[in-house]
């Protein structure tokens, strides 16, 4: 039997995002999240989560009608109800202006209680299946254009429910281009930084509410389980990661965000404190050997570095962390690896061994001293 390695990537250069009819149905029904404001890429999305992806036949009041891919034909009865409005007026009304953005067209039919609508470009971003089925509403997925969702978000001021909908369709993941995507779905908005971190005052720009509704709706969000909400002091900013992505986007385990792993994976500063409390780490000093090559940076900080490293791998299940027979040695590396390094910059090897064994994993570690505060900026890569 062959085997393989499967990676799974949500990369920040492809120009559409895959969304789940079976996502969009929960959403529909979840109540939680308000629809108040401006929903248009809601409202947008909905009806592409309805829309044929091939030709198939629907009979209402006793009419059979031909549905082609790219369209749906429904009650305006039915539409209300997705969108979550009281009257009829208010849906059609919704209809027409995504129809005054070419973004679908509709006619009314059975003196206007029928409505058969069509997503304009479907096919240039969905493929169309030629024979002719039966199309199931609750389960596939289908593709929408992020320049769509970027158009539809910024059109006023956005609902609980748009805010949702675009941390997901600009969720990151395993891309080497955005820092911080290896460790999950991070949200990033493609403003060309490659760094997720993102202030109040950008999201207020870019959804048109003020920064307090801002704070509010993402703690809403996040209290909900839908995101992680990492926030580090000073200008650096916040850090959003999506909860449940990667179950619902690739039937995949959802990961565990570690606060600890992201800094260091953005280069944020680690401040050390002047005593480590006895119970802050469970690896002893004699666990740990550190080469005299390193003697530009203190070892009481060596030895902080390391178990803040250690703590953040440990949230990767790693099970030796938690094993007292385990050992961690940290030694230089030879000119050849600091090439292009920072001056100042401390760029060691971490080896992980299990008593006088040999090596289980291999890590690679730069420190460099900030000169802003007392503290460093860490990385670590695992060479395994």
């Amino acid at each position: 039997m062959a085997d393989y390695q499967l990676e799974l990537r949500q990369i920040v250069d492809y120009p559409r995002c895959r969304i789940y009819r079976e996502f969009i149905q929960t959403l529909i029904v979840d109540r939680s999240i308000r629809t108040g404001g401006c929903s248009g890429l809601f409202y947008y999305v909905v009806l592409c989560s309805y829309a044929n992806f091939r030709t198939s036949y629907r009979r209402i009041d006793g009419i059979s009608y031909t549905v082609y891919p790219g369209e749906w034909i429904c009650s305006i009865a039915d539409i209300t109800e997705w969108f979550r409005v009281r009257f009829h007026y208010q849906a059609f009304a919704i209809l027409k202006s995504l129809q005054d953005r070419q973004l679908i067209t509709f006619t009314r039919l059975g003196r206007g209680h029928i409505v058969k609508f069509s997503i304009i470009d479907w096919r240039r971003n969905n493929t169309a299946l030629d024979y002719n089925c039966p199309c199931q509403k609750d389960s596939g997925f289908f593709f929408i254009p992020v320049s769509t969702a970027t158009e539809l978000i910024s059109a006023g001021r956005a609902s609980e429910m748009d805010v949702l909908l675009d941390l997901w369709i600009s969720a990151i993941y395993k891309d080497q281009q955005v820092r911080g995507s290896e460790i999950g779905p991070v949200a990033y908005f493609r403003n060309g930084t490659r760094n997720p971190l993102v202030n109040y005052t950008e999201l207020s720009a870019r959804w048109g509410i003020s920064r307090s509704s801002v704070g509010r709706i993402l703690k809403k969000l996040s209290e909900l389980d839908h995101l992680s909400l990492l926030t580090f002091p000073g200008r650096s900013g916040t850090v959003i990661y999506l909860k449940n992505y990667l179950s619902t986007m690739f039937q995949i385990s959802d990961v565990m965000i570690d606060k600890e792993e992201v800094a260091m994976c953005l280069n944020l500063h680690v401040s050390v404190p002047d005593t480590t409390p006895p119970e802050a780490s469970t690896i002893s000093d004699e666990q740990i050997s550190v080469s005299t090559g390193l003697s530009s940076v203190s070892k009481p900080h060596i030895l902080f570095f390391i178990r803040k490293v250690l703590q953040a791998l440990e949230t990767q299940w790693i099970p030796c962390l938690s094993c007292s027979k385990s050992k961690y040695m940290l030694y230089p590396l030879s000119d050849d690896c600091t090439v292009g390094i920072e001056e100042g910059t401390v760029f060691a090897g971490l080896t992980i061994c299990c008593g006088t064994g040999n090596p289980l994993y291999r890590f690679e570690l730069s420190i460099t001293p900030s000169a802003e505060v007392e503290g460093v900026c860490d990385h670590g890569k695992n060479e395994v």
